[in-house]
């Protein structure tokens, strides 16, 4: 017995005495069952094609771009926030810096690097995001969207939370190594806050619960996610993932946070201090007094306020704004018309009086930057039905402000035809 060699796993080398299970194959070769799960999950989530896992999709960054490179690149795509954006700037430099440091491991008495997430408030439509998913790409890392809404405590009907961290599994092509290096955006955490700041004898499974089981991911934990989703049960084999170095961004609306700090500033405030501004401009400037006792008030708990430090407070958008958004930006909605028209062969364009109506309209539905798009759908559908039929015919498209407005149908300037004339005549 002593001479015993015990079998070892062809494809991770662990030895029978490390795995559940170990399956023998043809020419003494043999697999265990965690690499059957493993490729099982693949075949599954990722399909044959050789292209679907390329292994430099995700490559551990090596130089991190700097604050004001970060902040150049944002520019490019999101119009405004300019405070939001220097703050998350500074933010995921810091934490990438710290995640390439902790790759190249710590000596003894090394000041250990804590992680900072970050907590991203403004109203609807004000692009919390679009920042997160244009942050993820600068650094070339997974990127997942997680909605808060959806989840509960464990062992209640919903979605457990580690179900979030699955996400960023697949956004990485299964690839766990790089899921542990890219970013979570958790939308809608204002909705998961406490209903009140007494404490209720009844169980707050999907408010002040999913605040408790989000904490320990949050920081840091090695997570047991069940390869295909929902429920765990005690003989499952589950992907273990380290949240050590996944950023977390949570964002929201917070509707009504700034009244919670203008009382407290105006409890503050003695004699003939300044108030602070009330109205949409106010919206901004009560939150730049922000205090996390706030934010507990507002019904997060305390160790939730915690764990997200780093907060970035982006603004209403005003009809400047949403014009710049219509046409400034790489991807601006009215390039992107004009690119579907040209795949049809037909110019478009959108006259200056058009685009200040699509932003007024859009204003009207107090949706932010969605309500632009909301708009140049309705306003456009007919057109887009209509026009590639004449496609050939047409040369260039002119939106006016009537079509906004009224629906009326734009210009439509049509090609020289020679040939044609030459035939008439």
């Amino acid at each position: 017995m002593s001479d015993y060699t015990p079998i070892k796993c062809s494809f991770c080398g662990k030895s029978e005495y490390e795995v559940k299970t170990m399956y023998a194959g043809q020419g003494g070769s043999y697999i265990c069952s965690t690499c059957v799960k493993r490729l099982a999950f693949e075949d599954a989530h990722l399909g044959d094609g050789a292209e679907s896992r390329d292994p430099r999709a995700f490559g551990a960054p090596g130089r991190v771009p700097r604050p004001s490179e970060i902040k150049a690149k944002l520019d490019d795509y999101i119009v405004g926030q300019d405070d939001a954006k220097r703050v998350l700037s500074v933010a995921v430099y810091n934490h990438y810096k710290r995640v390439n440091s902790s790759d190249r491991g710590k000596a003894d008495g090394e000041t250990r690097l804590e992680k900072s997430n970050i907590l991203m408030l403004g109203p609807t439509g004000s692009g919390k995001t679009l920042l997160a998913k244009t942050l993820a790409d600068i650094i070339n890392v997974p990127f997942a969207i997680a909605d808060a809404t959806t989840l509960t405590e464990a062992g209640y009907v919903g979605e457990d939370v580690e179900n979030i961290l699955l996400k960023l599994i697949h956004a990485a092509g299964g690839d766990v190594k790089a899921a542990e290096r890219g970013i979570i955006y958790i939308d809608e955490i204002d909705k998961i806050c406490r209903k009140s700041e007494n404490m209720s004898i009844t169980r707050d499974v999907s408010g002040e619960g999913v605040q408790q089981a989000l904490l320990k991911i949050l920081e840091s934990t090695v997570a047991s996610v069940p390869p295909t989703g929902g429920r765990k049960h005690p003989y499952q084999e589950c992907i273990t993932i380290d949240t050590t170095n996944i950023l977390f961004i949570c964002g929201g609306a917070f509707v009504g946070l700034e009244k919670i700090v203008e009382r407290r500033m105006d409890a503050s405030s003695i004699g003939f201090t300044g108030a602070l501004k009330r109205g949409e401009e106010g919206y901004s400037e009560s939150l730049k007094e922000l205090q996390p006792d706030d934010l507990i008030k507002y019904g997060l708990i305390p160790e939730f306020v915690g764990r997200v430090p780093i907060v970035a407070t982006l603004e209403p958008l005003d009809r400047k704004a949403l014009v710049s958004i219509l046409t400034e930006p790489k991807n601006a909605l009215t390039k992107q018309y004009e690119k579907l028209f040209g795949l049809d062969g037909m110019k478009l364009k959108f006259t200056e009086k058009a685009i200040e109506a699509v932003a007024d309209k859009a204003i009207q539905l107090k949706t932010g930057a969605r309500g632009l798009r909301t708009v140049l759908e309705k306003a456009m559908m007919k057109i887009m039905y209509e026009l590639p039929d004449r496609a050939e015919e047409i040369s260039e498209v002119v939106i006016d402000e009537a079509c906004i407005t009224s629906g009326e149908p734009p210009k439509v300037i049509t090609r020289e035809i020679p040939q044609e004339a030459n035939k008439a005549e």
